[in-house]
């Protein structure tokens, strides 16, 4: 979401997008089992250790181990729980255990590398920024940017307890944007300013509304983890090995929708829509999007040509260049919408355009399906409790999010009070912008000692995609037949959700309350070509989950003692 005309600011100048943004990809937690296998590259300098073969450069995880027959030969250590080969922390989807390292490391192996550390920024938008304040008004995220830093700064505690770090720890160091989040002058500068005079080897987060932050890293040679929205496989495969993102781009999310769409709904009546009228309708489609740029427009053409070739055809297409506009322009866009005969709407923009538009189609008395199409938060219950609820009660569709679990007894707070014994700083922040070190943790483990971006790039392609589960997505790297094109982001898979405007309990924020989303048969997801061929089976209560009250049962957390106890 770009405002054509940035909002006034919020009374309150502690909200932040920040935190929030990254629920879209609340993806790996503090799984870090991203890497766990890789190529090897047998010309490292580094020193193997003693308790390693010589042919593995000392660089061994307990799965290679294992396959060699080797597994009871190394000394793993106490951080690892050898009956599984998973580090020893209480978590379904812990890393893998690598063999402990000593000897030479290879000193500084990049910039911002030396013997003993790795130089890390961790970016941070505007307290003030008020297009991010705008935004988040109706939800009130309140961590400061110091209370965001110091659980990050805590997290690298944790994982350089737990992985294996080739004698390096992470120096993280706070940088504050200059600009909003709209702002590409002031984005292009902070990176310059972060290359030429931080010269990190890494930066952690970036400006979410503009490319200029991350392109201008990458082309500096600057590894960037999401640094910026991804917007197309071309400005991935260009940035590379630099820039990385734990979420999807618009087309893979289009390519889950198109055949959810085509295998579940096409052929069908609107049958979950608010008007009897339209509930014996055979499903007409219309699509509400924003349109801020010629990227945004190419986007929407690929979007068409997609429904059109799974025939499929849009009786209506509106647009908006903000949700500041739609606050005089949504009654207009809503009558078109309705005098075109469009029984199902497929919403794709930003999280706080729902508002007004579905209080303009009640105003109308026009109650359509909802059609969720994994734009980002809109499919967060923080979010969706904001709208209409007489209309979001006919919501349901695609979702890139995973089944949440109770925060007492799995994810990142329950990992971060097991392991420093109290809650941490930013409780939002926590399990949010984790997502970042936690793949560069996992990377850096399976990488080894000859620490380069190149290397980052080679071991993310050489892993598997992470474990299937129902309470994260899947992420793979590379070339791994999921996509068409070499793909430098995570998420994968997806899953079916429906709006239960009585239901209630925990939003993604840890906030009470009346309406959740429900994840249908329990939270089941898919990869493109495995969603099933029936009716949708939404907002039939059976098998669909709000919340687990324990992690499911294939998704068991191990126990051990708290470090904090000790």
């Amino acid at each position: 979401m770009q405002p054509s005309t940035p909002p006034p600011a919020r009374s309150s100048t502690l909200r932040r997008f920040g935190p929030l943004i990254a629920i879209v990809v609340v993806v790996i937690v503090v799984a870090g089992g991203v890497v766990a296998t890789r190529q090897r590259d047998d010309s490292t300098t580094a020193t193997p250790a003693t308790t390693v073969p010589a042919s593995r450069a000392g660089v061994l995880s307990f799965t290679d181990a294992k396959a060699q027959g080797i597994e009871n030969t190394i000394n793993w250590g106490d951080r690892c729980d050898t009956a599984i080969g998973k580090l020893k922390y209480p978590s379904f989807f812990a890393g893998d255990c690598y063999a402990p390292f000593s000897g030479n490391n290879g000193g500084a192996t990049a910039s911002g590398v030396t013997s003993d550390s790795i130089k890390v920024v961790m970016y941070q938008a505007q307290p003030s920024d008020p297009v991010l304040n705008y935004i988040t008004a109706a939800v009130k995220v309140d961590d400061t940017n110091d209370q965001t830093f110091q659980t990050i700064r805590n997290w690298t505690q944790f994982y350089e307890t737990f992985y294996e770090m080739y004698g390096r720890k992470v120096e993280l160091i706070k940088f504050t944007a200059s600009g909003t989040s709209t702002d590409e002058v002031s984005a292009r500068a902070d990176a310059t300013t972060i290359a030429e005079d931080i010269k990190p080897f890494a930066v952690w987060g970036g400006p979410i509304l503009t490319t200029a932050f991350e392109e201008e890293l990458a082309a500096r040679k600057v590894l960037c983890i999401d640094c910026g929205p991804a917007t197309s496989y071309d400005q991935m495969i260009k940035a590379g090995p630099y820039l990385w993102n734990l979420g999807s781009i618009a087309e893979q999310i289009q390519t889950h929708v198109v055949e959810y769409l085509s295998k579940e709904l096409k052929d069908g009546n609107a049958d979950h829509a608010g008007d009897p009228a339209l509930q014996s309708q055979k499903r007409t489609f219309g699509l509400i999007y924003i349109s801020t740029s010629a990227e945004s427009e190419r986007v929407e053409g690929v979007l068409e040509k997609k429904l059109a070739d799974n025939g499929i055809t849009l009786a209506e297409k509106v647009a908006y260049k903000s949700p500041v506009d739609l606050q005089t322009d949504a009654p207009q866009l809503m009558a078109k919408l309705k005098a075109a005969g469009v029984t199902s709407v497929l919403f794709s923009g930003d999280p706080v355009a729902p508002g007004p538009l579905t209080v303009a189609a009640t105003g109308q008395e026009y109650f359509p399906e909802w059609i969720v199409t994994g734009a980002p938060l809109t499919d967060t219950t923080a979010f969706a409790r904001t709208y209409d609820q007489r209309q979001w009660a006919h919501a349901f569709g695609v979702s890139q999010l995973a089944a949440r679990v109770d925060p007492q007894k799995s994810g990142t707070l329950f990992l971060y009070r097991w392991f420093f014994g109290q809650d941490p700083p930013a409780p939002t922040g926590s399990p949010t912008r984790v997502i970042e070190p936690a793949l560069f943790y996992a990377v850096i483990q399976g990488l080894g000692p000859n620490l380069t971006a190149q290397g980052f790039q080679d071991a993310l392609f050489a892993a598997s995609p992470t474990t299937r589960a129902v309470t994260q997505p899947s992420l793979s790297y590379g070339d791994k037949g999921i996509w068409p094109e070499t793909d430098y982001l995570g998420v994968d898979d997806a899953t079916e959700v429906w709006w239960n405007p009585d239901a209630t309990g925990l939003d993604e924020i840890q906030r009470n309350g009346k309406g959740m989303y429900e994840y249908v048969d329990g939270g089941q997801r898919y990869l493109p070509t495995e969603w099933p061929s029936r009716p949708t089976t939404a907002f039939n209560p059976d098998g669909a989950v709000t919340f687990y009250p324990e992690p499911p049962s294939s998704e068991q957390v191990p126990t051990y003692p708290s470090p904090a106890a000790k």
